[in-house]
């Protein structure tokens, strides 16, 4: 009998091993593990970078890296009131983080958080003011104010989205500064105190002691509520219909239309939804930090959101952790200078290399998944 493999002896063995045992196959492991894991591996490599650059400028200064950050930390975490200070700062950075957050997860970017905060800082401060009589109801008065104020912002930036196909990037930059200026003329006109025109600083009146956000246990009640609010919108998109049209919208237009979602509402909605949030923290700084408001109030907090909302990769929760990284750095900074002489500009400088280093996966995706979906619509109109 012949020994010849036949065809079907040939198709029902085994195929040839290429790499050996199964043990010649570990060491490719850890590249399958950064490759499943790229988001937290792009993360890493952002705060690395920007690290030793900053270490490197801190060095040509004559300081110690090592110093410098060792006296970032502990000017914000370990010197009495340093916590309470930075769980402040980190507050509001978590409520714009969400505000940049929920529009990513439609596939819109907004950059509007900075008008957004100061709008619903200005109303959130008078109404406060006004109703300081009432407590910490009047608080909550100024607070549900703030976040009127800046959703206004935001529902202007998402009609014109959903209506006129205006891109959310040039109106919230013109919001920007259409904020600012109303707010600037309602400060140094019908609602200037009346000790700030003597002293020339634009600003309104204080708001009562009753009706100012405050701590309990050195705990900043701004915190929590920016806490639960980070939860409440993870809930709301992982387990709810609307979050679930509002990822469908940001995953697939197309599909989403199929399905039967209203885009234009879910657009003008998801904006809605930022602008709010941004406002409250707005609110939250007028009543719990400044306790009035000031043209300066927000300073970088609503652009700091961009970073954090980057950083977090879009996911809510992670806003969290994000804020509070970008909350040591912020409280840290003037400790920093004191302590060295270095320039608090610095934090700037590694948080815009840790947005530069974040953002350039995440831009190009959007960018190509953006021309896929022109050409995919292109074709589906040419079939029509």
């Amino acid at each position: 009998m012949s020994e010849t493999p036949t065809v079907a002896d040939k198709a029902a063995a085994p195929p040839p091993s290429s790499g050996g045992t199964s043990g010649d196959k570990k060491p490719a492991q850890p590249l399958a593990y950064l490759l499943t894991h790229q988001s937290g591996v792009v993360i890493l490599v952002a705060l690395v970078i920007a690290l030793l650059v900053g270490a490197a400028l801190i060095r040509y200064q004559g300081v110690s890296p090592w110093y410098a950050y060792e006296t970032i930390i502990r000017e914000a975490l370990l010197v009495d009131g340093g916590l309470t200070r930075t769980l402040q700062k980190t507050a509001p950075l978590v409520l714009t983080g969400l505000a940049v957050v929920i529009p990513l997860r439609v596939g819109l970017f907004n950059i509007g958080g900075q008008g957004q905060l100061i709008f619903g800082a200005m109303f959130g401060a008078w109404v406060a003011y006004a109703a300081g009589g009432l407590g910490f109801l009047g608080a909550m008065c100024g607070m549900v104010a703030g976040m009127v104020a800046g959703a206004f912002i935001g529902w202007i930036a998402g009609v014109l989205k959903a209506t006129r196909g205006v891109h959310e990037v040039i109106t919230t930059i013109m919001l920007n500064y259409i904020a600012a200026g109303v707010t600037w003329w309602l400060v140094t006109g019908p609602l200037q105190a009346e000790g700030s025109k003597t002293s020339g600083i634009p600003q309104t009146e204080l708001i009562p002691d009753a009706a100012r956000v405050g701590a309990v246990a050195g705990i900043p009640i701004g915190f929590v509520i920016a806490l639960a609010l980070a939860i409440a919108c993870w809930w709301m998109l992982s387990r709810t219909t609307l979050g679930f049209k509002l990822n469908t919208v940001g995953a697939n237009k197309h599909a989403a239309r199929y399905a039967g979602i209203n885009i234009n509402r879910i657009i003008a909605l998801s904006m809605v939804f930022g602008g709010g949030l941004a406002g409250l923290a707005g609110a939250l700084e007028a009543a719990g930090t400044l306790h009035r408001f000031e043209p300066a109030i927000g300073g970088t907090l609503g652009f700091d959101g961009i970073t954090i909302a980057l950083l977090a990769r879009a996911n809510p929760l992670a806003t969290i952790p994000a804020a509070l990284l970008v909350g040591i750095l912020r409280t840290g900074a003037p400790g920093l200078q004191f302590a060295t002489g270095i320039a608090p500009e610095v934090v700037d400088l590694l948080l815009a290399i840790i947005l530069l280093m974040v953002s350039i996966p995440v831009l190009g995706k959007w960018i190509f998944r953006s021309r896929a979906d022109k050409v995919t619509a292109a074709s589906t109109s040419w079939g029509n």
